[in-house]
């Protein structure tokens, strides 16, 4: 391998290269670029192959040069369906120009290639255009997160946007809860049994209190003889909870903000109706 100390040199050289040519190019962005998206805007993406290329279609070209000979045809063989072009295009009075409606210059000073060659600027150039057709489409559409998460439900992304607590938590026996009037031996008993955790419920069945392994695990250290302590001694009276409506990301990051691997959902009323642990957020995916 060559010297370390200019394959970094090389490295910093080629972003600055691509990010001062993507700086000129911010510069040429007017109303062509407006016109670029109103044509995009009406598209419906249910094409896909050129066989089923409909009169009404955009096609979006991409081309340094513009004058290549498959895309010259191509380009021929969509004006005659009536297929609307929008070109980026490294040369703006190349042939592909002449036929598109509208055209959008991605050219570039220089190539980040020693040789000035190989596409790499250009290509960056090109990338960072079309993101920002994406972006000023997404705009016009007011497309959402939600949105995103229908159309992306397997991802991680899905997944932070769509999963709600209701969807992971554990409810009904599953919810560990003592009465008030409960003693420590029947918290540890339900702790054990419920991951190490236990909500506190008052007469009427409102969130009193939570006692967790760490309360336990204090209270050892303070004395032996716990098991006939009252729990209302030793909850914690200011649990943090969550709504079962709120994203399940929501609740990883108040257990994370708060140092806790579980949560008690409540409704309205501050009922517990379910709990959510960290490990089954992370098993789905969210984090």
């Amino acid at each position: 391998m060559k010297n370390a100390k200019n394959i970094t040199s090389l490295g910093k050289k080629t972003i600055r290269s691509e990010a001062a040519a993507l700086s000129e190019m911010a510069a040429r962005i007017n109303g062509k670029f407006a016109e670029a998206v109103g044509l995009l805007l009406p598209t419906d993406a249910l094409h896909g192959d050129l066989g089923i290329v409909s009169k009404g279609d955009v096609a979006l070209i991409i081309s340094k040069s513009g004058g290549t000979d498959e895309l010259c045809e191509l380009l021929t063989m969509l004006k005659r369906t009536g297929v609307r072009i929008v070109a980026l295009l490294g040369s703006t009075d190349s042939p592909l120009a002449a036929q598109s409606d509208v055209v959008l210059d991605v050219g570039v000073a220089e190539e980040a290639c020693p040789h000035d060659l190989v596409p790499t600027s250009s290509t960056t150039a090109a990338l960072a255009m079309g993101d920002a057709l994406a972006i000023a489409l997404l705009d016009q559409r007011d497309f959402t997160p939600e949105d995103f998460a229908c159309f992306h439900p397997g991802g991680g992304l899905g997944k932070k946007l769509l999963l709600r607590v209701a969807d992971l938590m554990l409810s009904g026996t599953d919810v560990p809860a003592v009465p008030a009037t409960a003693t420590m031996k029947e918290a540890v008993i339900e702790m054990t049994a419920k991951r190490g955790v236990t909500s506190v419920v008052d007469a009427e069945g409102k969130l009193a209190g939570v006692i967790t392994d760490g309360d336990l695990k204090r209270l050892l250290a303070r004395t032996e003889n716990i098991f006939g302590l009252p729990v209302a001694e030793v909850m914690n009276k200011g649990p943090k909870t969550i709504g079962q409506d709120q994203l399940a990301v929501k609740a990883a990051t108040l257990m994370q903000e708060h140092r806790v691997t579980s949560l008690l959902v409540t409704d309205k009323e501050r009922r517990p109706v379910g709990i959510i642990h960290l490990h089954d957020i992370m098993q789905a995916g969210v984090l």
